[in-house]
Parts: C-alpha cells; structure tokens; sequence
C-alpha cells in the first residue's frame, strides 16, 4: 500500500487534502492519519513518540513465545523506553502479568497512558531514565532503546520527524543497551528473561556486553523477517 492509498483508507475524508499536502512535505504518514495498527491494537502516535515498525512486532511475538515456554504463573514485566506504549499493551494483553512501563519523556508518557486506555489495558507508567525511579525485581525486560549511532546515514523522513531521543545513542548506538545490562542484575528475577530490539550491525557487540554483565547466562542473537540480526534474548537460569 502506498502512502497515498494508506491516507485515503484510514484519513477522514474532510482532511484528506490537508493530509496529502503534509504528505508532499515529508511528514510521515502514520503521524498525519494520527495511528497505527501495532499488534492488533490501534496506537495513536505523534511526533512525541517513534513509529512502531514491524521489527518490534516480533520482538513482541519472540518474547511471547518464551514467556509461555519459561513461565507458568502470573509474571512482572518491565518495559523500558516504552514510547507509545505498543510493546506493553501488547504483552499486557497476551500475557497474564503485572507490567510496568517507563521512559524519560513525559510527553511520551502521556501518549502511552492515552493508548493504554484506548485498548482496555491497565498497565502502571511512570518517568524513569532506565531504572532511576524503578523498585523491585521483574520476571521479563524488555527494551527497543534508542540504537542508532550519531553518524549512522538514515532517511530524512525519519530524522526530520521523530523524536533524536528515541533514535540516537552513544557509543555507536550501544550506549543503553550497557546501561540496561550494567544495573539489571538488581532488577531480573532468577529465572528471568531480557529481551531487546538492536540495530542490524550490533548482534555480536550486545551479546558480549551481556556476557559481560551476565557471564552465566543463555544469550542468542535472533533475526528479523528480512534475515537481519535484530533481537538479542537473554535468559537468567
């Protein structure tokens, strides 16, 4: 579907000129129609938050699939950098679990509360820079953290667009990943599973990180539907 098509399906008729002139101007489709499908769930987005893309709907769909295979009973989550809140809303309702979801960015914070009320889902946000205001001790961690390096080339539409706090990372985009690592031991469970979204060059990179932090632990590097390494699971035995 083009983006014109994708404007005419889902933009009210009314707007429709309006929407294909900020169309014409680079403005990112999903944020001029106001939403996205995202696992089923109907997420408003704006330019407080990043787009969800198809990518994250795996990590959601893997993390899925380990959380029944490892995990009986009722679980904690904690999703960090949660943005729109797609990835929480999506767990929260495939999973029986308490999740709780975090990010820096208050304006994003109120996006993600916004949709988690849309889809029916109860789920407990607050401001938190990674676990700086986050207690206790969860089953799964999940994160799709910024991870694009400040001089990695990427399309205008995104750079022009989204919000750089959602992109870019230091350390060649690895920058969270180790602070994630680095503090998690106080916050996973044992057993306990950690999940990530990462950019298609930082596989090897991230899994040495992890053993770093978690030198006794099962890491595997998993890949996108195009063949692209783009998740890295880690499971705390």
């Amino acid at each position: 579907m083009t983006d014109i098509e994708y404007l005419e399906k889902y933009l009210d008729k009314s707007k429709l000129d309006e929407g294909l002139k900020k169309l014409e101007k680079g403005y990112p489709v999903q944020y001029i129609v106001g939403n996205v499908d995202f696992f089923g769930n109907i997420i408003k987005v704006n330019k407080n938050v990043l787009i969800p893309r198809f990518e994250t709907e795996l990590l959601v769909d893997k993390t899925i699939n380990y959380i029944k295979e490892k995990f009986k009973n009722e679980i904690k989550i904690l999703d960090i950098g949660t943005g729109s809140g797609c990835i929480a809303i999506a767990l929260k309702k495939k999973i029986n679990a308490l999740v709780n979801a975090v990010d820096i960015s208050i304006e994003a914070l109120e996006v993600a509360k916004e949709n988690a009320s849309l889809n029916n889902t109860e789920i407990n946000f607050f401001q938190s820079d990674i676990f700086s205001n986050v207690n206790g001790k969860y089953d799964v961690i999940i994160s799709n953290p910024p991870y694009i390096s400040y001089d990695e080339q990427i399309d205008d539409i995104v750079k022009n667009n989204e919000p750089h706090t959602a992109l870019y990372a230091n350390n060649e985009g690895l920058e969270f990943y180790e602070k994630i690592l680095e503090n998690a031991d106080k916050h996973i469970n044992v057993p306990g599973l950690i999940a990530f979204e990462i950019g298609q060059n930082q596989g090897k990179k991230i899994k040495a990180l992890a053993k770093k932090y978690f030198p006794n632990s099962i890491i595997s590097i998993e890949k996108d539907l195009t063949g692209k390494d783009r998740y890295v699971f880690l499971w705390r035995e």
